[in-house]
């Protein structure tokens, strides 16, 4: 008795790319109503002028079927060809059930498999190279790969380390076999000993206790407080300074292509800084478009890769079939990057 494999595509691409960003556009003036900070020291920290926070009936579900809908329709393949669904996101309100099924759902698409992925910022990455090599090994021959993140829901407003930082959004891809290959071999890693300068202020079984424990006291003189992420920046760039520029040669290493092929570099939009950094510390050409998403749409986590790509496309930055060096980063510690051939710009 023999068991049977599959044999999948070698050659896989990205066949289209959609986005959401939520109508509220958020300045630095407003956020500063409650934060203790300027515009002006906002942006010469991070590069952010503005970002986008969910509003109305706005939510992460909702942004989520909204990218990838029109990432499915600008990629040109059929729904019913999708045989499987990755979200990759580290804000869904619920952890039971998790995310990718309803989404399904929403999308017409019920049945396939779909999962969740929780690797903070470097979630597309991760969520990308699962999609990547289920096609290779036969899982699936089209695969949704979302991004979306409501961040706006998990922090606290007057932090100064994470209130003018974060973002929402969704973006998607949608993945599948093509006559030359379009993405590289995944490099990807994690540091769990320093995990925690990426955490949240209470476990969910302790914030649950802490509910039952207050219900006795007036909230008015003792709240019970957010569940929120926190953050030790100047631990996370010290991490970031020593591990990416490792990442960034091994992806370069794996995917076969020379710095000087890279057209176009697309990191993760945590801080303009470090990403004008990482493409000098890699002898990038000067001409090397790097994404800039950050200024405008802040630092949306899971979604920030897809968010970034899709913005270089439709603002002419970038161009379909150009070769791009993305690299995700951010809470695990974890990372996660590949060198991809752009999709075409989407159209709305």
């Amino acid at each position: 008795m023999k068991i049977a494999t599959t044999v999948g595509h070698q050659n896989v691409s990205l066949l289209g790319i959609g986005a959401y960003r939520p109508r509220r556009v958020v300045t630095n003036d407003e956020v500063c109503k409650v934060l203790d900070s300027t515009d002006e020291w906002i942006f010469e920290r991070s590069g952010i002028r503005s970002r986008h926070w969910i509003s109305g009936d706005e939510t992460a579900r909702s942004m989520a079927v909204a990218a990838a809908d029109r990432a499915i329709k600008n990629s040109g393949v059929d729904r019913k060809e999708i045989g499987a669904l990755i979200l990759a996101t580290g804000s869904w309100k619920t952890k039971i059930p998790h995310g990718g099924p309803v989404v399904a759902l929403d999308l017409g698409i019920n049945g396939i498999p779909a999962f969740d992925v929780a690797s903070g910022c470097g979630g597309f990455g991760y969520a990308l190279g699962l999609a990547t090599d289920m096609i290779r090994s036969g899982s699936a021959q089209h695969i949704l790969v979302i991004g979306v993140e409501t961040m706006s829901v998990v922090m606290e407003p007057t932090d100064r380390n994470t209130a003018f930082i974060f973002g929402d959004g969704a973006g998607a891809v949608v993945v599948g076999p093509s006559e030359e290959n379009g993405i590289s071999p995944t490099v990807w890693g994690s540091d769990g000993e320093n995990s925690d300068a990426i955490s949240q202020n209470y476990d969910i079984p302790e914030y649950m206790d802490r509910a039952e424990e207050f219900q006795s006291k007036d909230p008015e003189t003792d709240p019970i407080g957010r569940m929120v992420v926190e953050m030790q920046g100047s631990r996370v760039f010290r991490w970031a300074a020593i591990t990416l520029p490792k990442a960034l040669g091994a992806v370069l290493e794996q995917s076969g292509v020379a710095k000087e092929d890279i057209e176009v570099f697309i990191p993760h939009q945590a801080n303009a800084r470090i990403n004008t950094l990482m493409k000098a510390n890699l002898g990038l050409p000067e001409d090397v478009p790097v994404a800039n998403d950050i200024e405008t749409t802040g630092n949306t986590s899971a979604a920030s890769i897809p968010l970034a790509i899709e913005e270089m496309l439709v603002s002419g930055k970038a161009k379909g079939g150009q070769t791009a060096l993305l690299l995700g980063f951010g809470a695990g510690l974890s990372y996660a990057g590949q060198v991809v051939t752009l999709p075409p710009a989407p159209t709305y």
